[in-house]
């Protein structure tokens, strides 16, 4: 089986953290208070950047999937938690796709 129809769903899960991180992101630089958001909006950019590369490694059938899983789980976890100290309804729906990637990445770590 070809190792990327064999993650579709994970590839799917980590498109949808990458937009809710983007959105977040992007949501975070409008806030009143900017500076508070600063870590939530370095772990959007960071959890960002990680899900699109791993779903480009899983599209090229790359021998690090799984270690790039493991840190990917890592960082979602990361932004799922810091998004969760932030009543905004963004971070909130960040959170939560970050901390399903986070677990849909612990499955194939």
């Amino acid at each position: 089986m070809v190792e990327h129809a064999k993650h579709a769903e994970l590839s799917k899960t980590l498109h949808d953290c990458m937009v809710a991180c983007n959105h977040c992101f992007d949501a975070c630089l409008k806030e009143d208070d900017v500076k508070m958001m600063a870590e939530c909006i370095r772990l959007d950019r960071e959890c960002a950047d990680m899900c699109a590369y791993l779903a480009q490694a899983i599209e090229r059938n790359s021998p690090f999937v799984s270690q790039l899983a493991k840190v990917c789980a890592e960082i979602c976890e990361a932004c799922g938690n810091e998004c969760k100290k932030h009543d905004h309804d963004h971070c909130q729906k960040c959170a939560e796709a970050c901390l399903k990637c986070a677990e849909a990445c612990r499955q194939v770590a």
